[in-house]
């Protein structure tokens, strides 16, 4: 399809040639007295032109209008699937603003680069190459004369170009703030109308559009000045050939057919070299959009699986999951430090302790969201980093205190990870659940869109939903991180009944505040600043006393 589109520009760029050709004889022949037959030949290759040229013309931007779209969809696919593969500690450096901005408004930005690049390079050279050669036939010292202008524009011509990448590159990255902001305003709206603070928020947008706006300027003046800097060349050309032309035609050297088919030809010359000039600045546009693809893609995963795995021993019942002298920093602030913790396989193990403590950091080390910087992770006595990724994370379902749902049906939140479970199965797993009874009361049943990020159901739904994921997937980890904090007291029970059966027969692993939820824990591990300061039962906790025995009288004070 490539080859039929640079066929057509070829073919559109060199009938601009052939129009600027037929002026000559326009003039020369059609005259008083003239046959008409001279009149006929004449007016139908005119119109064979311009059908010619229209053909080709739509045939090839079709083609490289659906080409485009295609690449600009195959280049947020890739950065798609190339971000997801990256670790957490990009994820807590990039905002998810900035990122949507490079992969939807930079693969845009990108998209509208290629068809007047390509259809500029492949038409107008055709046209130029066309052009040149007719004004170069009917008098070649007339055709020197009209690029004089040419070498004068050079140098700032590159200036030019060189200002359009600099604004455009600012261009993007303040159009990347600006959709960081937007992320941030629509997903604290209620926060934002709560406390009133519509009018400072609109504000702070408002200075992040002044920073774009003010980078899109100076990027579209730059640009717009190129094409202006050519002109400024052809006018120099143009009036040079005026004068000798014109001096030539008193003295009888040339005839108006001759001159007028020239400037005709010298004329479009320049039309195809504004447009080679204002593609020099979309090309300086879409090459900061390019760049700032590139750093995402060159960005290479900090996780990653070896070259030749180890294979997970054989499990049944849970696995056994080990920290041994595990270390972590983020960004160079100690999170662990020193931590030696075991966690049996089918047995239950809540990590306790105050915020910052560094619990949800050991959930990060063991699913291998991230590595440890000292120390190792273990399953089953070998290292997670010896193991094949995704193999690794098979192993765990989590449930949160905010699960992620997507817009998407309920049946297919339930499936993810776990795609080719049977319908029969994802019934079982709501009733496992406690979620049967309100999805069956739903019109569209498991088919229910869930909303964006799950907004259609309550907290207490989307809990047990994330519940029912969990089951379907049947992993032999379960990570429960404060699963039941933010639910009332009705849905409390019935997502703590359902996570009493998810857990048994597998290795638990619980982060709570609320102690109460953890009481009958085999294993509880108190942590406080990065280290494990206690562990052992709840009797055994209390009766040594301590930071456990603290929080414990503390909430059950009454």
């Amino acid at each position: 399809m490539m080859l039929v589109a640079f066929g057509s520009m070829a073919l559109e760029g060199a009938s601009v040639g052939a129009l600027s050709y037929l002026v000559r004889p326009m003039f020369d022949t059609i005259k008083p007295g003239a046959p008409m037959s001279a009149v006929y030949w004449v007016a139908f290759a005119v119109a064979g032109v311009f059908v010619t040229r229209a053909m080709a013309g739509f045939i090839h931007r079709v083609i490289m209008s659906r080409q485009s779209e295609k690449i600009a969809a195959d280049m947020q696919e890739s950065l798609l699937v190339h971000v997801m593969r990256l670790d957490l500690a990009y994820f807590l450096k990039n905002p998810p603003g900035g990122l949507m901005e490079r992969i939807r408004g930079d693969s845009t930005a990108v998209k509208g680069l290629w068809p007047p690049l390509l259809q500029t390079v492949g038409r107008d050279s055709v046209s130029l190459i066309s052009l040149l050669a007719v004004a170069v036939w009917i008098d070649w010292r007339w055709t020197l004369i009209a690029v004089v202008g040419v070498p004068i524009v050079l140098g700032p011509l590159t200036l030019l170009q060189a200002r359009v990448r600099t604004t455009a590159r600012q261009s993007r990255a303040a159009a990347a703030v600006l959709s960081t902001r937007l992320d941030e305003t629509f997903h604290g709206i209620r926060t934002l109308q709560l406390t009133g603070a519509e009018p400072q928020e609109a504000a702070r947008y408002r200075r992040a559009l002044n920073t774009y706006l003010r980078a899109q300027i100076k990027s579209q003046t730059a640009g717009t000045a190129i094409p202006a800097l050519i002109d400024f060349g052809a006018a120099l050309g143009f009036a040079g050939v005026m004068l000798y032309g014109g001096m030539q035609i008193i003295a009888g050297e040339k005839t108006i057919g001759e001159f007028m088919s020239f400037f005709t030809a010298m004329a479009l010359v320049f039309e195809p070299l504004r447009r080679l000039g204002s593609i020099s600045a979309i090309w300086a546009q879409g090459r900061a959009s390019l760049e700032r693809m590139r750093t995402v893609l060159d960005e290479v995963p900090a996780v990653q699986s070896p070259v030749q795995p180890v294979a997970l021993p054989a499990v049944a019942g849970g696995v056994r999951l080990e920290l041994r002298n595990v270390g972590f920093a983020y960004a160079e602030v100690p999170v662990l430090e020193d931590v030696t913790l075991v966690a049996e396989a089918g047995k239950t193990t809540a990590l306790v302790g105050p915020s910052g403590a560094g619990k949800t950091t050991i959930f990060h080390l063991l699913s291998r969201m991230t590595d440890p910087q000292q120390g190792a992770v273990l399953m089953q006595g070998v290292d997670l980093r010896q193991m094949d990724l995704r193999e690794v994370r098979r192993q765990f379902s989590v449930v949160s205190q905010e699960s992620a749902l997507f817009d998407e049906a309920l049946s297919d939140n339930i499936r993810m990870g776990a795609t080719d479970r049977s319908d029969e199965a994802l019934a079982r797993a709501l009733v496992d659940a406690n979620a049967a009874e309100f999805v069956d009361r739903l019109t569209l049943g498991a088919e229910t869109p869930a909303g964006p990020r799950g907004t259609a159901l309550s907290g207490g739904q989307r809990q047990r939903i994330a519940i029912a994921r969990a089951v379907l997937r049947n992993a032999p980890v379960l990570l429960l991180d404060e699963a039941t904090s933010a639910l009332d007291s009705q849905s409390e029970k019935l997502v703590t009944d359902a996570l009493a059966r998810l857990s048994q027969g597998r290795t638990t692993l619980v982060i709570a505040h609320r102690l109460s939820t953890i009481l009958s824990a085999d294993k509880i591990v108190v942590m406080n600043k990065g280290r494990i300061v206690d562990q052992g039962t709840h009797a055994e906790l209390v009766a040594r006393g301590g930071l456990y025995a603290d929080l414990y009288r503390l909430q059950f004070s009454d």
